[in-house]
């Protein structure tokens, strides 16, 4: 059903009255993956417990994860794909039991496809604090309540070193590259200044090297919405008949104007009307409005509003810098053969954030500026785009 397709990964669309009948009624309290509910095409890996930057210790990780292709004899053909702030590990697939949407990248991984999965292995795990598998909010702490609100504060350094032990477990030393976009540009560029001996190629896209006032001023908001929501309850919603729905759909309706070009939302919708009745004083709804709320309500029937502030918090911390000097002294330390793409429409991490990485960066393939790419779709482009970034993406994994 089209309802079910992401809205990060397709045009900006008006919204129908069978895609809103489609999401009639009240959201579950949380859109989690919860302990009992079918894994789809999950896999998942224990990995004990894991020290974070805070100094506080997450007694009991685990990470889902999903894989496509064959790992070869000297585990030299693994590809770590890392998901965006509200993506998870069903990149490719269809929707159906365990898997509410597609998979976000269907364009880019498979058979003959840039990202080929009949030469990679490929590796996508739920990143740890997400709500689709991996330890998070949502899942039991040891007294056998949901973590809630006293789940740890996670950095991305700390849900990088989750992912090392990923690989670690499946018997992964080195991947032939480690490829993220957005908040997953954010791990990608963490693994190359932090383990740089465990990757060979690296794909920064649409991702900068440091979260900047402006950024963490948005997530701000947006965490407070979800907070400010009366059936947020500190945090304590899971068993209750109702969630903070409302919150987290204001939240993803925040979101979703930095994910998009003002042009792509000025020339898809105009001042189109939803339906027939005027706007104006009488009732009606402009179409950009109901598209907004339609993609809000969606969103809370997927993800959990823990999960939300939890990774949105992630995102403040990120800082390649942090007590390792300057960014070009850090940014020189990269060994890995390196794409940095950037988007001319991207308001959310704005091209600058591209070109400040590539220009540091001394193994890039494409020389000291970043691969710009010309998109109507903002931010998003990365995951719609399928012909422009895949073919950055295979001159990057070329050999």
């Amino acid at each position: 059903m089209d309802w079910q397709t992401s809205e990060d990964t397709v045009p900006s669309a008006f919204i129908t009255e069978a895609n809103r009948r489609a999401l009639r009624g009240t959201p579950p309290t949380t859109g989690a993956w919860r302990e009992g509910d079918d894994p789809g095409d999950r896999q998942f890996a224990s990995l004990g417990a894991l020290a974070l930057e805070s100094g506080e210790t997450l007694p009991v990780t685990r990470l889902a994860y999903e894989t496509w292709g064959e790992l070869n004899a000297d585990a030299s053909n693994a590809v770590l794909i890392v998901h965006a702030l509200t993506g998870d590990s069903h990149v490719v697939g269809r929707p159906g039991p365990g898997h509410p949407t597609a998979g976000w990248w269907g364009g880019i991984v498979g058979p003959g496809l840039p990202i080929d999965t009949d030469r990679y292995f490929v590796v996508a795990p739920n990143m740890l604090g997400g709500c689709q598998g991996s330890t998070g909010p949502a899942s039991f702490a040891p007294d056998g309540v949901e973590w809630g609100s006293r789940f740890p504060y996670l950095t991305i350094r700390d849900q990088v070193a989750a992912q090392r032990l990923l690989a670690d477990r499946l018997g992964i030393e080195r991947f032939a590259a480690v490829i993220g976009g957005s908040m997953g540009g954010m791990h990608a560029i963490e693994w190359a200044v932090g383990s740089p001996d465990r990757l060979d190629r690296v794909a920064i896209l649409a991702a900068p090297a440091i979260s900047n006032a402006d950024q963490i001023a948005l997530n701000s908001v947006q965490i407070e919405a979800i907070r400010m929501d009366p059936t947020f309850r500190n945090g304590a919603y899971y068993d209750e008949d109702e969630g903070p729905y409302r919150g987290l759909a204001l939240a993803r309706r925040m979101a979703l104007l930095n994910y998009r070009s003002p042009d792509e939302l000025n020339e898809r919708f105009e001042r189109s009307w939803q339906g027939a009745l005027d706007p104006l004083g009488h009732g009606g709804r402009f179409a950009v409005e109901s598209y907004l709320d339609f993609h809000g309500n969606k969103f809370t029937r997927r993800f959990d509003a823990n999960s939300y502030i939890t990774l949105v918090e992630a995102m403040n911390s990120h800082d390649v810098t942090r007590g390792r000097g300057t960014l070009a002294d850090v940014l020189g330390t990269v060994t890995a053969r390196a794409l940095v793409l950037g988007i001319d429409t991207d308001r959310l991490f704005p091209v600058e954030q591209q070109q400040a990485i590539a220009a540091g960066i001394p193994t890039t393939i494409h020389g000291s500026e970043a691969v710009v790419i010309s998109s109507p779709f903002g931010h998003d482009a990365f995951l719609i785009e399928d012909e422009l970034v895949g073919r950055h993406l295979a001159a990057l994994l070329a050999d």
